[in-house]
């Protein structure tokens, strides 16, 4: 597999990481597919969801692939009145990434970012490399430190 941006990013700052591939499936890209596909609960493997506020702007929420989240947590959370998710058809321009391949690290722009406090179960967690068919394992505390992210309670089951 060829090296993806938030590898290469992650490896400038000298922050150890593990790869997961897996086989992509068109027909379900869910982040469950994918915590089978790599063999680890799915508490422990978190999706990249991109959501705007109507105050804020754009904000990065990283929760784990089984829930959800409460827009009404989130937009408190970032000071808006009103959040919700961006249309998968501005991902790519926004972030630079696609759907099933949005990762928190290595975004054209830094916008502000939330991991789910449930991370803090585990001490490694994964998010996407960047790519469909690649998960990254690496330390919450890198994870958190490196994105400056804000640990945050917004997950729903």
């Amino acid at each position: 597999m060829n090296k993806t941006n938030a590898m290469r990013m992650l490896d400038a700052a000298k922050i150890p990481y593990s790869i997961f591939e897996y086989e992509v499936d068109e027909s379900d890209l869910s982040g469950t597919h994918i915590a089978s596909q790599i063999g680890l609960p799915e508490e422990q493997v978190f999706k990249t969801i991109v959501l705007r506020g109507d105050k804020r702007g754009l904000s990065v929420f990283c929760v784990p692939v089984a829930c959800e989240i409460d827009l009404k947590k989130a937009a408190k959370i970032t000071g808006d009145k009103k959040i919700e998710p961006v249309h998968v058809k501005e991902l790519l321009s926004l972030t630079g990434y696609i759907r099933g391949g949005c990762s928190p690290i290595g975004m054209k722009k830094k916008f502000p970012t939330y991991i789910d406090e449930t991370a803090i179960l585990f001490e490694e967690i994964t998010v996407s490399a960047g790519v469909r068919g690649c998960q990254l394992l690496l330390k919450v505390d890198d994870l958190v430190a490196f994105t400056e992210a804000e640990l945050a309670d917004f997950s729903v089951n």
